[in-house]
Formats: C-alpha cells, sequence, structure tokens
C-alpha cells in the first residue's frame, strides 16, 4: 500500500478491544488494566487515580504478591515498614516521595506494608502486580492508615 492509498476499515483479527470496569470510592478511583488471564506472564496492571489531594491509601502487606508502583501524573507521597520477620531492617520506616517530575519505579516484595497518599490533584499512579487479585480471598493484611502516627502530614524544610 503507497502513501496516497487507505485500508479497508473493519475489525482486525486477534485484536482485542476491552471495556475496563472503574472501582469508585470516596478517595478516587481504580480500574485494572491487564490481568494474567489475559496474557500469561504476569498477575494484573492497573491505574488508581485520586482526584484530590491528600488522599490516603494506606497500609496493606501481602504474603506472596510483589507490588510494583510508578507515579504518571501528579506526586505521591509513601511509606512503607518492613514486617518481615527474617529481613536485617525488620520494622525500619522508608518514607518517599515519587511523581511525574521526579519519576521512580517502586518495586514492594511481600512482608512490607505500604501505602501512599497523592501529593497533587489528579495523582494517577500505575501498578503492576506479581499475582492475579483474589477478591474471595485476597492477599493483603491491612492496618489503619496511623498505626505508625501521623506519617503523612507533608513538613517543610
Amino acid at each position: 500500500m503507497n502513501k496516497n492509498q487507505t485500508a479497508p476499515t473493519g475489525e482486525i483479527e486477534g485484536l482485542i478491544i476491552k471495556d475496563l470496569e472503574v472501582h469508585s470510592d470516596d478517595r478516587g478511583y481504580l480500574f485494572e488494566l491487564a490481568h494474567s488471564y489475559d496474557l500469561p506472564g504476569f498477575g494484573q496492571v492497573y491505574a488508581v487515580g485520586d482526584p484530590v489531594r491528600g488522599s490516603i491509601r494506606a497500609f496493606h502487606k501481602h504474603d506472596k504478591l510483589w507490588d510494583l508502583f510508578c507515579i504518571v501524573s501528579g506526586s505521591a507521597k509513601f511509606v512503607f515498614v518492613d514486617d518481615r520477620a527474617d529481613a536485617k531492617t525488620k520494622g525500619n520506616m522508608q518514607i518517599i516521595v515519587a511523581g511525574e517530575r521526579s519519576p521512580k519505579l517502586i518495586i514492594v516484595p511481600p512482608g512490607i506494608y505500604h501505602g501512599w497518599m497523592s501529593l497533587e490533584d489528579n495523582t494517577l499512579l500505575i501498578s503492576t502486580a506479581s499475582e492475579l487479585y483474589n477478591r474471595e480471598a485476597p492477599d493483603e493484611y491491612r492496618i489503619d492508615p496511623y498505626t505508625y502516627g501521623d506519617v503523612w502530614t507533608v513538613k517543610g524544610k
């Protein structure tokens, strides 16, 4: 086909277009992008949007699932607490800020409590999970966002 020709329109064999289900609550929204049953080789990919800064999503940890996070729009404060029994860093807390102006890939192994708070309106996180989320028997342990004190207040330097 040369540049002056147009391709015929119609469906393409093997091309999949899926409508995505959006889960919303007072913190914002989440929609899952892909799952292991869509394409083998990973658990799932999802997007989490926080329309209002200050939304906190914390804390939880997993037994076997690994989380990979990247803020693609806006910015967020992440808090991690090592709860792995055999880790040299058990009990340590680490806080980082990531965002579109300071992009990071954050890889969270099982056993680490983690959570994040949006620092800007319309912050968007993309996450990849090593396992497919099981809604009937989730691999997660949740605790209160203030279990480790007020780690969420942004302090000036």
